[in-house]
């Protein structure tokens, strides 16, 4: 018979429990019922609340942000174009009209960019907030950084670049298979039982590697004067623009994973599952 706390080992106690959960029962000197939200030392109660609606809104703009990309890259091409036109020595009404047009998509196209980013942005740190907190809920022993992090992670210098990252990995643990946070809570151990995160690694290395090329490379292009360095420039920041669909793709199947993981685990199995979908 199995647990019927966690669905997931094998029953030892009369009361229908295994070892695991009871061990960890103890060791936490019996916490707020999940069903009403824990309380983290020093902060507000956490609730589950469902991430479906949010996780969608954030699919659905980070869908804007590969748009707005692959206009820049439209963009870019013509303006490549035009300074190809420039290099070999071509010359008059026309290609200057050409390269005011050029110019102008290009720059219609840095301000679809950003304001597409902007909102994303927005939705996306609204969603990862919630799934923070829902994380707390299932697991509230495992996580390494506060809630303030989940936001503040992202702004704060230097450590923006792996706040981020760790807060969603605990997010991921905890919203997952229930024997990997038990088993990391009762080593008090955060690598035993640390599972892999190809996803997660694979958006975070993308996304951090666009930063740094954008950055570069932008600047680049804004000290270029001629047409040469300017092509060249637009190469680098064209290849930004590549790397930066490659992150969103990533990162829309991150969000869709972690948001249809949370809620399967607060709708399905057992008592303890159940007890936390009716606050959804």
């Amino acid at each position: 018979m199995l647990c019927k706390m966690c669905e997931f080992n094998t029953a030892t106690t009369s009361e229908g429990h295994c070892d695991v959960c009871t061990q960890v029962a103890a060791a936490q000197a019996a916490p707020p019922s999940r069903a009403s939200g824990s309380v983290p030392p020093g902060g507000r109660p956490a609730h589950l609340r469902s991430p479906v609606g949010l996780g969608w809104a954030v699919v659905a703009l980070l869908g804007l942000v590969i748009l707005a990309d692959l206009y820049s890259l439209w963009a870019g091409t013509l303006q490549r174009s035009v300074m190809d036109d420039i290099i070999t020595g071509d010359h008059g009404a026309d290609i200057q009209r050409d390269a005011e047009r050029a110019d102008s998509l290009y720059g219609y196209s840095g301000i679809a960019q950003i304001t597409a980013l902007v909102a994303t942005c927005a939705v996306f740190l609204a969603w990862f907030y919630r799934v923070r907190v829902n994380a707390e809920v299932f697991e509230p022993h495992i996580h390494h950084k506060t809630r303030g992090w989940t936001i503040g992670g992202w702004f704060v210098p230097i450590v923006n670049f792996w706040f981020p990252r760790r807060i969603a990995l605990d997010i991921w643990d905890a919203s997952s298979d229930r024997s990997v946070a038990l088993n990391r809570t009762l080593t008090l151990d955060p690598k035993v039982s640390r599972t892999s995160h190809p996803l997660i690694n694979a958006w975070w290395t993308v996304w951090v590697a666009n930063l740094l090329i954008a950055r570069a490379t932008y600047q680049t292009y804004e000290g270029a004067e001629e047409a040469e360095e300017t092509k060249s420039a637009l190469t680098g920041v064209m290849f930004s623009d590549a790397l930066d669909i490659a992150a969103a793709v990533l990162a829309i199947v991150f969000v869709l994973r972690l948001t249809r993981m949370q809620d399967l685990k607060a709708r399905s199995g057992g008592p303890l599952q159940q007890s936390l979908a009716q606050s959804l």
